[in-house]
């Protein structure tokens, strides 16, 4: 073989790595399993430890490695990554989206995919190759940190929606010089922990995580993701970094994925210093590697620990080998010893920001607003019409109270992975102020000529008390929350704004300090003076619409679910706030829905509507049940009318596809875009299982008074459940094929079929 091949572009990418490897120190192999933290000592990351990835690089940082590469003796390219999670996070300018949360708020596949692929385009123009994007989590503990960054609670939903963005992200294939790799996280079950503490111990059995938490992986493994990053909790004891059943059996053997693993940050280490499952680096490195790891992100002494591994026969250099040959894969399919692809100035100042960005990012801003409760208050103009401004138009002018510190605050509509959400250094201030367009900036750009808006902050929310630097790991330690005081001048002011206003729109939710890693909370209140602020506001009588703009679910009071509107906002992004506006002055059609469940109290947890039958009773004794508003609820401007659900053949195959049609009526005076939502109720089970799970969904539109025969198919073989030994399959017998706007029975047509054997 030519001493050159792993050089050559003609020769097969299997020859390539093998001649690479085969010239390869074990200093040298070992390194290219570290990714580390380029905000280090990036010479000794890049020249000294031999890295063959790194993360969080600086714009300035990113140039310097791609130099240092040169100086080793293989001169093996870097694969970069970084977090971006609902746009390029990190990037002075960059398009920033939604949340996933409120991506998901769309029920759009194909909108959250050119949302995926819009970041790629802006991520690869700044030398970055990968995202640590998209989460896979299930969002049923709401007090985790990280419920921003699920698709919600319905593993149905979360695998269309995360294999819509995969593929956005992946593009044509990994040689497109736009794409970049997806990575699905966090592999398997971290959402789960006990109490909502991040990274804790959760309790999955595997029958548990067959069920639930591994069908959305399972899908995006097939969809040709090409990375998975695993979760930090241990279940049962084992770390997910040692869990060999988990990463090989399931996933490599039984599921035939060949991708590339990479750790969570620290993953190895803390099975030292925090787990304190291992005695030692050496013996930590050992077990991540026999488990099925490959990338081991930012543990600097898995290079010292894996050398000694392998010094004293714990660990075969074989295994370092098989792991080695993933890493190269993935660097010879991105074309990276032909073209690095560094940042590219020209091409930034083309795609960053750019004009049709903006603009898909206002059309998917607008898709994940959620209208929950209305009583005619809105649409505030009550026609649908612009004027030669862009304004909207109205017939008599108003006054609009707008009170809250949401309504006018950048980084907490922006949300978590953000900029000045705190992960990174050169963006302390945070993206330019000009990119975002706050609910305030856009109601002043849209309201009619001749209308007022006041504002008023109405209520502080937190007081942060700083309390260290940096966690063991080196990740940034963030400030104790406090609730901030209710200040009495602050309250009259707002109070004195909504009696003077025909209308008071009042904007409360969290903060980034109440959103992330390490920011779970024991509480899913409205906190400092909020709860006061709306009270306050209601009493006055002035007709009150509140907007909820948070991070995850969260507790209202009386007065905000009396409220005579409620639109819910989950982290909407650079353009959010001309959505909401749009939305309140009737500028466009609401046609979000919820994707996950928000409770009444905190002590309703867990409240997702796919919860397993059987209990006593149906209520708690001092409280429902039931949630103040269920997955998949949401409404337009105009009422719809669901009727004449018929199966016209009630019996089907195991293998055969499941036909239906519904009756869908607009009876209203403007235009809708119904979300028809299909679950389906297995009657009699061999286990117990959900009373109802969600199978397919689709978008109709209807005009003012128009209605529709909407044809349903679903194929027999959804119908499954995860029997007593773990094995998922279709039970013969009797189903109930629901359908309607919501998850709730009370909202859902029923009709009755049949899977035969």
């Amino acid at each position: 073989m030519s001493r050159s091949t792993y050089l050559d572009p003609a020769a097969t990418i299997d020859a390539r790595v093998e001649d690479l490897l085969a010239r390869m120190r074990l200093p040298e192999k070992v390194g290219q399993m570290l990714q580390l933290d380029a905000r280090g000592d990036i010479d000794d990351i890049v020249v000294g430890k031999l890295a063959g990835s790194i993360l969080h690089a600086s714009p300035d940082t990113m140039l310097r490695a791609v130099d240092l590469v040169r100086r080793t003796r293989l001169q093996i390219p870097l694969l970069t990554g970084d977090d971006a999670i609902h746009g390029h996070s990190f990037w002075p300018g960059a398009t920033i989206f939604p949340s996933q949360l409120g991506m998901a708020c769309s029920w759009d596949a194909e909108l959250v995919e050119r949302a995926a692929r819009a970041t790629a385009v802006e991520v690869a123009a700044t030398g970055i190759h990968w995202t640590f994007s998209p989460v896979l989590c299930i969002g049923r503990e709401l007090r985790w940190g990280r419920v921003d960054e699920t698709f919600g609670e319905d593993p149905v939903l979360i695998g269309e929606l995360a294999s819509a963005m995969v593929r956005g992200y992946q593009g044509r294939g990994l040689d497109d010089p736009t794409a970049i790799l997806a990575c699905a996280k966090h592999f398997a079950g971290y959402s789960e922990t006990q109490g909502g503490r991040d990274a804790s111990e959760a309790d999955i059995s595997r029958r548990k995580l067959r069920s639930w938490f591994l069908p959305p992986f399972e899908g995006v493994a097939r969809e040709g993701c090409r990375t998975f990053m695993i979760g930090y909790q241990s279940m049962d004891g084992v770390p997910i970094t040692a869990n060999r059943w988990l990463l090989n059996d399931v996933l490599k053997q039984e599921w035939g994925w060949s991708g590339t693993l990479i750790t969570d940050w620290d993953n190895v280490g803390r099975m030292v210093w925090e787990q304190q499952v291992c005695a030692d680096y050496t013996e930590a490195a050992a077990r991540a590697v026999k488990a099925g790891n490959d990338l081991v992100m930012t543990t600097p002494r898995f290079l010292e620990g894996a050398l000694d591994a392998v010094a004293t026969g714990a660990l075969a250099e074989a295994d370092i080998d098989a792991a080695v040959r993933r890493i190269l894969r993935l660097k010879f399919e991105l074309g990276l010893f032909e073209d690095p692809r560094v940042p590219d100035a020209d091409r930034q100042a083309e795609v960053i920001g750019s004009a049709s960005h903006r603009a898909l990012n206002l059309e998917v801003a607008r898709a994940s607003l959620v209208l929950l409760r209305n009583t005619g208050v809105l649409p505030l103009t009550g026609t649908l019409g612009r004027d030669a401004d862009g304004r909207a138009t109205a017939s008599a002018p108003k006054t609009i109270a707008l009170l809250g510190r949401n309504a006018d605050d950048v980084d907490d509509q922006l949300g978590d992975w953000a900029g000045a959400s705190g992960q990174v250094p050169w963006m302390a201030d945070g993206h330019p102020r000009e990119c975002t367009e706050t609910i305030l900036d856009g109601l002043r750009t849209l309201a009619p000529h001749g209308w007022t808006i006041t504002y008023g902050r109405g209520a502080d929310i937190e007081v942060l008390q700083p309390t260290g630097e940096t966690f063991p790991d080196g990740q940034p330690m963030p400030p104790v929350f406090h609730d901030a005081p209710v200040r009495r001048e602050l309250l009259d002011e707002a109070v004195r704004n909504a009696r003077g206003a025909d209308v008071a729109v009042v904007v409360v939710g969290d903060t980034i300090a109440l959103t992330g890693e390490a920011t779970s909370t024991a509480t899913l209140e409205l906190m400092g003076g909020q709860r006061e602020l709306l009270d306050a506001v209601a009493a006055t009588g002035t007709p009150m619409v509140v907007v909820v703009l948070s991070g995850k679910p969260q507790v209202l009071p009386v007065s905000a679910l009396a409220a005579d509107a409620l639109v819910w906002a989950f982290s909407p992004g650079m353009r959010g706030g001309t959505a909401v506006a749009e939305l309140l002055l009737g500028l466009i059609e609401p046609s979000g829905r919820l994707p996950i469940s928000v409770p009444r109290h905190v002590g309703q947890q867990p409240v997702y509507y796919n919860t397993i039958r059987g209990q006593h009773g149906d209520r708690y004794a001092d409280l429902t049940q039931d949630p103040a508003f269920v997955f998949g609820e949401g409404r337009g401007f105009s009422p719809v009318e669901y009727a004449d659900l018929v199966i016209p053949q009630p019996r089907v195959s195991a293998d055969g596809v499941l036909r239906a049609r519904v009756r869908v009526a607009n009876t209203g005076q403007r235009p809708v875009r119904e979300l028809v939502q299909v679950y389906v109720s297995d009657v009699v089970t061999s286990v117990t299982w959900a009373d109802r799970e969600l199978k397919a969904f689709r978008h109709v539109d209807l005009a003012p008074g128009q209605s529709r025969v909407v044809d349903l198919e679903l194929p027999a073989s959804s119908c499954t459940l995860v029997d007593a030994g773990a094995v998922r399959r279709v039970e013969p017998g009797a189903f109930d094929l629901l359908v309607g706007p919501q998850s709730r029975r009370s909202a859902l047509l029923a009709a009755r079929f049949e899977i035969t054997a």
